[in-house]
């Protein structure tokens, strides 16, 4: 995405909120967790906010701390939001958080991701991702009830998720959002709408708009959207399947034409840096209670620690749409899931690729058997390890993990883990006491628990979010 000059894309915000007859524009960023917050202000604000940010209250934001706020709107994410009147109209524009002073706040996980490609962009690389969101739809956020019984890339007869899909695609097309591919997912009621690919911040503020226009479509039409990892049992769950490649100006750094994977020695040590550090970065790529029931074997979830072309078992994939073009090589990591933080989950993992190539990590032979199907014997020869299988045992992991406190920073890294010790019961190293989960049937608690601190109001707006 090419950025304006701030003096330049104010001007354009400045400019279209007259054409457009804005009334009100809605500032948004994130908690730690990865759920969007928002207030409003008037368009007599908006050239205040432009030059001096806004301030607000960051004490009830989850892992924020308990001081006074700025939030410095970025002119470059200004979009309309299509859902409102065109007539006197919403704008909305992603906010980076600084101190009152003005120095940038190492709480905020869009910083945190900026940071981050920062130190790529010191090596010569410029990060591309291209996420892949599966959800479901039910009739209401009371259960599970379903809106359709088809299955991958079934053309259904035309019903109201075929609709919601297209009104989905053309809501995110009018917020500047290209769009690849929409169609339905495995899993009855399950569908998915993918991104087309670019740089990382874009895509993480993508994710964010993302979630909330498939939400709000859904509600528009009387029924629910939910990015739950794993909301029916005996069911594929939902991933967030992460292509990524690396990229020195226009060249490819992933490619190699010579080599039979196409793949370069920089893609090679990328692709070692993340196996090294997937169980240490799990937590983060999956960090719900939920998200481990879908990390089981059987429902195409990676659950083992290996890399191939064509096996969809492993956790890394190397796709082959294209075989031999360089703008197309790229590698796929495959245990995220859609109700993560995703300026956090780009983070780490570019932080672990980069440092698989600083120190020279050479991947594992490529496993193209199904690794679900040998014996943990053969496992074992081939030494392929797992990923964290609770996550209490990925916070653990985690909390240990150098390179993720390195690539959160220390504001994020000991807030995330202050906040899943609370809402696992797992005792870290920094926590005092130990809360337990309560005893509880509800399905909905089962996959996503608030930690009993959480007043209810709270633990709804929680579930409800995801």
């Amino acid at each position: 995405m090419v950025k304006k000059d701030r003096a330049e894309a104010v001007e354009y915000v400045l400019k279209m909120a007259k054409e457009h007859d804005i009334k009100f524009v809605n500032l948004w960023f994130t908690d730690i967790l990865g759920f969007l917050k928002s207030f409003s202000i008037t368009v007599a604000e908006l050239e205040h906010a432009l030059e001096d940010g806004m301030g607000f209250d960051g004490s009830s934001i989850e892992g924020y701390a308990r001081i006074d706020m700025i939030a410095l709107p970025d002119p470059d994410t200004f979009q309309l939001l299509p859902w409102r009147p065109k007539e006197q109209s919403v704008g909305r524009m992603f906010c980076d958080i600084h101190r009152p002073g003005g120095q940038p706040f190492d709480g905020d996980p869009r910083y945190v991701l900026k940071q981050n490609l920062k130190r790529a962009a010191d090596l010569g690389y410029t990060f591309y991702v291209g996420p892949e969101l599966e959800f479901f739809y039910f009739k209401d956020n009371k259960g599970t009830e379903i809106l359709d019984s088809g299955g991958y890339f079934d053309l259904v007869p035309l019903d109201m998720a075929v609709d919601l899909r297209r009104q989905t695609v053309l809501a995110l097309e009018d917020m500047g959002i290209g769009i690849e591919y929409s169609h339905h997912e495995v899993a009855p009621s399950q569908h998915e709408i993918d991104m087309r690919y670019t740089d990382a911040l874009t895509m993480a503020d993508s994710v964010m708009t993302y979630r909330l226009v498939v939400k709000q479509v859904a509600m528009e039409n009387g029924v629910y959207a939910t990015f739950m990892p794993k909301p029916i049992f005996g069911e594929n769950g939902s991933g967030m399947h992460v292509h990524q490649s690396l990229f020195k100006g226009e060249r490819n750094a992933f490619f190699d034409k010579n080599d039979p994977f196409h793949l370069s020695k920089i893609a090679r040590n990328y692709i070692a840096g993340v196996l090294k550090h997937a169980p240490d970065i799990t937590s983060v790529t999956s960090q719900w209670i939920n998200s481990y029931k879908r990390l089981v074997p059987g429902y195409e979830a990676p659950v083992y620690l290996s890399w191939a072309r064509r096996n969809r078992a492993d956790l890394i994939r190397v796709p082959e749409y294209q075989p031999g073009r360089e703008t197309a090589t790229r590698i796929e990591y495959r245990s995220p899931d859609p109700a993560c933080n995703p300026y956090l989950v780009f983070s780490v993992m570019l932080a672990a690729g980069l440092e698989g190539i600083e120190k020279g990590y050479e991947p594992p032979e490529p496993v193209e058997e199904n690794v679900y199907l040998m014996t943990d014997e053969q496992r074992k020869k081939r030494g392929i390890k797992t990923l964290p299988g609770s996550l209490d045992e990925a916070v653990a992991l985690t909390e240990k993990s150098a390179l993720v406190k390195k690539a959160l920073g220390d504001h994020v890294f000991n807030a995330f883990i202050k906040l899943n010790a609370t809402s696992t019961g797992y005792r870290s190293r920094n926590t005092k006491s130990r809360n337990t989960c309560p005893s509880c049937s509800c399905t909905r608690c089962k996959e996503s628990f608030t930690p009993p601190v959480l007043n209810r109001r709270r633990k709804s707006i929680i579930i409800v979010a995801l």
